[in-house]
């Protein structure tokens, strides 16, 4: 979910909804953050779907991903991958970082869209440039492994590095085993170890179990 409550937090909900009702399309999303949080109203998942579906039908991308997700895992709403997709594809046309991360996703897998790396590259790209560590770690992923993309440890070492500076656990590990090996980058033992080190503080077990080994 996106959506901070504070909006809603500092607006009485009765303003909310009258806001709402007359077609404020900020007012239609936080009023659903609201529902979805039981926030200064009873919790209702259908009612969440019900004013995030006004505000994404006129163009709201963080109502729209909201909606999608709300699709995904049948909250207030018949599950549909399909329709997820259909509302994640919305928001992430309009630049939404996360949205364009899931729906990456849902091409990788072929949920609820026919299955296409190439298309996932696509979209983890554009959420990876807007800097979403998630999608960066993701993105180097598909460079390792050549998925969607012509293989290259150089361009994955890039865009883990990218999401480790960022304190992705994942990310700060395999930096550290590519350092290890040298792969895509000039093997480097203090830089593994740096690596490791900042994942194993991250709870990363497989880092700390790994650093126990090449100390």
């Amino acid at each position: 979910m996106i959506g901070s409550i504070t909006f809603a937090q500092n607006t009485n909900i009765a303003t909310l909804e009258i806001m709402a009702k007359i077609g404020d399309a900020e007012a239609q999303f936080y009023l659903g953050v609201a529902y979805e949080n039981g926030k200064g109203v009873e919790q209702s998942k259908s009612q969440a779907v019900y004013w995030y579906r006004k505000a994404a039908e006129q163009g709201l991308a963080e109502a729209q991903f909201n909606l999608g997700n709300a699709y995904s895992k049948g909250e207030g709403v018949e599950k549909s991958y399909s329709q997820a997709v259909y509302w994640d594809k919305k928001a992430a046309e309009q630049g939404l970082a996360e949205a364009q991360l899931k729906l990456g996703a849902a091409y990788f897998i072929g949920k609820g869209v026919e299955q296409s790396y190439s298309q996932a590259v696509y979209w983890y790209k554009k959420a990876a440039e807007q800097g979403l560590a998630d999608a960066q770690y993701t993105l180097g992923n598909a460079y390792y492994f050549g998925e969607g993309v012509e293989q290259s440890y150089s361009q994955a070492v890039y865009w883990y590095k990218k999401a480790a500076e960022q304190g992705d656990a994942e990310a700060q590990f395999n930096l550290g085993v590519a350092y290890k090996n040298g792969w895509g980058v000039e093997q480097s033992k203090q830089k593994a170890l740096y690596w490791l080190r900042k994942a194993c503080n991250n709870q990363y077990d497989e880092a700390c179990n790994l650093l126990n080994k090449i100390k």
